[in-house]
């Protein structure tokens, strides 16, 4: 798999410059031509991309599918995720890019933070819709990090930084706000979660459901999956898949006479005693424990 390693490369790529600051710069889409190189067919950033695409066009490929994409949209690329372009059917458009590599975070808060940021790890197709004030917002903070990057000193760091952060924390926000306001599909996506876990456990069991498999089944990444959970249910899809097992294994354990080993495995566990574990956990009582107090 072909690797862009640098910001300084992938300004090249895009027939740029040199950038000022060698671990982040803000790219402006109108002004960037991208080379005809076959990196494109398949590579992978070492950085983070964050991108805000205002009349782009195009398709990129994530994963196994093929997703268009259009204007008003922005989307988020973690490090050492692989990407495909299709130039042949793409236009630049205009919008911004800000990359920036993940040593610039050292030493600094934003360093383990980020990593709660879902939205790194969401499918091109979960992009955030922007409305044209959360764009202004949003174009206004990147053009003082550009501001930034053209003047280098002992305070550039850690005011990029700032800002860097602020961008998220808005995007997070944003993102609760199209969650919210999808509120027709996201009742499908719901009713549709539901079904695919009761389906699961009446079914023939293969071992633990998870949250991949979950995801998987209803064509979300598996952070969009729960973060759009979270905000509905105030759960996120591990917890709701403990939740339908527990109750799985309350309604065995009072109405069969199957003992503790048996229902673990019907529910998918290797092992009973990871079983009396989580069971254990989310009661406070053990199997047996329930099953006594139920009779």
């Amino acid at each position: 798999m072909n690797a862009i390693n640098s910001i300084s490369e992938f300004h090249r790529l895009l027939s740029l410059t040199e950038p000022r600051h060698p671990l982040v710069s803000v790219i402006n889409l109108a002004e960037s031509i991208f080379l005809e190189d076959e990196i494109w067919k398949g590579f992978v950033n070492r950085f983070y991309c964050v991108a805000l695409k205002r009349e782009a066009r195009g398709k990129i490929r994530y994963g196994q599918q093929h997703y268009d994409y259009d204007k008003g949209v922005l989307s988020f690329t973690a490090p050492n995720q692989v990407q495909q372009l299709d130039l042949q059917n793409m236009e630049c458009g205009s919008g911004y890019l800000l990359i920036f590599h993940p040593d610039f975070l050292l030493q600094h808060t934003l360093a383990n933070s980020i990593h709660h940021y879902g939205f790194f790890d969401y499918a091109v197709n979960e992009a955030l819709h922007l409305s044209a004030d959360e764009e202004d917002d949003l174009i206004t903070i990147l053009h003082k990090i550009d501001k930034e990057c053209q003047h280098i000193d002992k305070h550039t760091q850690e005011i990029i930084l700032t800002q860097i952060e602020s961008l998220l924390k808005y995007s997070n926000r944003f993102y609760e706000r199209q969650f919210l306001t999808r509120k027709n599909n996201n009742s499908a996506l719901l009713v549709r979660f539901e079904q695919l876990i009761d389906d699961y456990f009446k079914g023939d069991v293969q071992g633990l459901l998870t949250v991949q498999h979950v995801a998987t089944q209803m064509n979300l990444s598996p952070n969009y999956l729960s973060d759009l959970l979270r905000i509905h249910t105030g759960q996120n899809t591990q917890q709701h898949i403990h939740e339908k097992l527990i109750a799985n294994a309350k309604e065995k354990l009072s109405t069969t006479s199957l003992s503790v080993s048996e229902i673990a495995y019907t529910l998918g566990f290797e092992h009973a005693q990871s079983f009396s574990t989580l069971f254990k956990k989310k009661t406070n009582l053990s199997p047996l424990e329930f099953r006594q107090a139920f009779n």
